[in-house]
Order: structure tokens, then C-alpha cells, then sequence
């Protein structure tokens, strides 16, 4: 079996083209969209929940212990809180992000009726009116405000251009592609996730490679609310691989380069068994891979298992420096992710008994133990 060949320049173009359509979570249909079409253009028939997480599945050998791919389509945003006096726009976060990057960013309001831009701004922008108090004033959601590009002074002048509180506020991604590989925009968390699986997709649909179990592609919609991948899980499925954003900070493991493998986050360690299997394959593959604990973390694992699927879980990511901000990564990053999950999917299955819901204990899984066990 030839192993399938990562196309970049597909890659990249995918990134490019998802980073163009807004999609904060609760506003994600377009993207949705975009990415159904993608997948029936790839070969595979794509169905959604009702509302709007993708399944898409490529069948293998067996429908029973199949395999899950997992990345989330929603982002970061904002909506409207308030209309202020002055006739611009309190926010309040969509998932957890700082206000910090939210100062000066140029962004889309979504009204029922009207689309207007805007921007975001600290309550005291300019250095001509307040001086150094531009420089002392408190950070965060309650200290910046949208001012919005249309003629208003007031609340009334603003309600009458069609906006109104809970509007969907979509920040402008700004994405920045170098020739040195280094990529700079908003959103890479998780619009990068999305990119690498099509891009496994694409290439496992020019090999000749067999997959000994099914895989279900999936794309969730809510993951930076916390509900992500809760209610697309299907009973067949024996392991979810999540596919997101890694944190090259201070203190941290995780590299903007190769494929970093989270062995745990906030809601505890990852699958023993399957982490390592992943470890092994960047390792008998040549796919450089580090290990790393992230402490404020989450993705779409914990909500599945949180909706009660007894399925194993691991999390492979690609560095991101300044994650939740203006966000950078690699594009070494981003292709050896996606080799990573065509090895993965066409490796062979090693605990057969995970095709079973239940089974007893003579087929249950070991892991290194002392050479003298206490007796039962």
C-alpha cells in the first residue's frame, strides 16, 4: 500500500478559504456549508444534525469499532450586550477569550435585517482626550466598546439601523501566509483543524490505502462553548481523535513544528492505550512529535464523554503561539498533523475487543505492571 501523500498547496488553500467565512459559534451555517460541499467534492456524502455538525464517513472493513476524527468548525466572537448611550456597543464574549485582543479589532456585525461593520475599541481610545489614562485603564469585556460604522450618537439612532441586543459580532481573522511557513490569523483555533482533515481526506482518496474500520469525519459547531462533539458521536465508534490547536507558550512542550500529542488537559488524561499508539506511529513514520500537559484546555473529547460515550479519546495538536489572540503557526505543523491521521486511520487495530460494547476481563487491555501482581 502506498501511504498517502500530504497535498500542501491543498492544505493551505483550504485554510485560506475557511478563514474567509465567518463562523462564531451560533453563526456557522455558512461554513457548514462550505465544508458539506468540500466533502461531497472529496467522495464522501456528508450529514448534518440539526444543527449543523458534520458526520462524514469512509467506510472500511468493519462498521463496528470504527474510528473518529474530530475538529470544530465555530471560533471565538462576540455578541451584542447593550446599546449604549453614546450609540455604540457593549460586547459580551462568545467562548473565552481576553479583551486584550479584542482592542482594534475590525469586525462584521450580523443583525436580523443589516450587516454593518465596525470596530472595537478601549472606552478611552484616544491619547489627544485622556493621555496617559489610555495606557492605566483596566483591561476587559466591561472596558471596550464597538463603534460602529454608520451616523449614531445614541441608543435610539442605533436600534434604528437595525441592531439589536444578541447580535452576532464576527472578528475579522486578518490571516497573514509567509513564504517562510509561518502563518499569523485569528481563528487558527480550530479553522487549521478543519483544514488538516480535509486535506487527510483528499489524500486517502488518491491512494490505494484500505482502512480496517470505518471512519467518521466529524465537525462540530459549539466546541468553544464546551458542547462540541456531544451529540454526534455514533455507538459504533470505539476512539475519537481530536484534532486542534496546541499551546507553544512559556512553560509548555507544545512546537509551532511537527505534532504534539496533549496527554492531558483540565478534564484529566487522555486514553492510554490510543495516545501511545499515536506516539509509536509518528515514531515508526518519522513525524516529529512531542508530549505536553495543557492545564487550561479542553476540546471536543470532553464533551463527548461528558454526554456519556464510552469511547477512548486522544488529542493531537498543532502548536499555536498565542493562542485566543492573534494567533501563529507552521505549516510543518499543519502537514505532519495531517499524515499523522492518514497513518493513523489505515494502521491496523490492535484492541479488537473494542468492537464490543461490553465484553469480560480475559480480553481486557494491560498496561506495564510490577512483575508480582497481589493475588485476588
Amino acid at each position: 500500500m502506498n501511504q498517502p501523500n500530504i497535498d500542501v498547496d491543498y492544505l493551505v488553500a483550504q485554510l485560506k478559504a475557511l478563514l474567509s467565512i465567518d463562523s462564531p459559534t451560533g453563526y456557522t451555517d455558512n461554513a457548514v456549508r462550505y465544508c458539506s460541499r468540500e466533502l461531497e467534492r472529496l467522495g464522501l456524502q456528508p450529514e448534518l444534525t440539526r444543527r449543523g455538525a458534520i458526520r462524514a464517513v469512509r467506510q472500511g472493513g468493519s462498521r463496528e469499532g470504527a474510528r473518529a476524527i474530530v475538529s470544530h468548525i465555530d471560533t471565538l466572537g462576540a455578541q451584542v450586550k447593550a446599546l449604549t448611550a453614546n450609540g455604540r456597543l457593549a460586547l459580551a464574549p462568545i467562548g473565552h477569550w481576553s479583551a486584550r485582543f479584542a482592542e482594534g479589532a475590525r469586525v462584521t456585525i450580523y443583525g436580523y435585517e443589516k450587516i454593518l461593520r465596525g470596530t472595537i475599541l478601549p472606552l478611552k481610545a484616544s491619547g489627544h482626550t485622556h493621555n496617559e489614562e489610555v495606557d492605566t485603564q483596566p483591561t476587559g469585556w466591561d472596558f471596550v466598546e464597538l463603534r460602529i460604522d454608520a451616523r449614531t450618537t445614541s441608543a435610539e439612532e442605533t436600534m434604528a439601523l437595525g441592531i439589536e441586543i444578541g447580535d452576532i459580532v464576527a472578528v475579522d481573522p486578518q490571516p497573514e501566509f509567509l513564504d517562510s511557513g509561518f502563518i499569523n490569523s485569528r481563528h487558527l483555533d480550530d479553522k487549521a483543524g478543519v483544514a488538516i482533515m480535509l486535506a487527510a481526506i483528499e489524500a486517502l482518496g488518491r491512494s490505494d490505502a484500505v482502512l480496517p474500520v470505518d471512519v467518521h469525519w466529524l465537525f462540530t459547531i459549539a466546541e468553544e462553548v464546551g458542547v462540541g462533539a456531544s451529540s454526534v458521536i455514533m455507538p459504533d465508534i470505539a476512539s475519537l481523535v481530536a484534532v486542534d490547536n496546541g499551546t507553544s507558550a512559556p512553560g509548555q512542550n507544545s512546537s509551532e513544528f511537527g505534532v504534539t500529542i496533549c496527554m492531558a488537559d483540565q478534564s484529566g488524561p487522555f486514553d492510554y492505550h490510543l495516545t501511545r499508539k499515536l506516539v509509536e506511529l509518528c515514531r515508526e513514520n518519522g513525524i516529529d512529535c512531542r508530549k505536553d500537559v495543557f492545564r487550561h484546555y479542553r476540546s471536543d473529547s470532553a464533551s463527548a464523554l461528558e454526554a456519556g460515550h464510552d469511547i477512548r479519546t486522544a488529542l493531537v495538536t498543532f502548536g499555536i503561539d498565542a493562542s485566543h489572540g492573534y494567533e501563529r503557526i507552521h505549516l510543518d505543523a499543519l502537514r505532519s498533523v495531517s499524515e499523522l491521521l492518514t497513518r493513523y486511520v489505515t494502521s491496523r487495530i490492535e484492541i479488537a475487543r473494542d468492537a464490543e460494547e461490553f465484553s469480560d476481563v480475559r480480553s481486557f487491555t494491560r498496561q506495564p505492571a510490577p512483575k508480582t501482581e497481589p493475588k485476588s
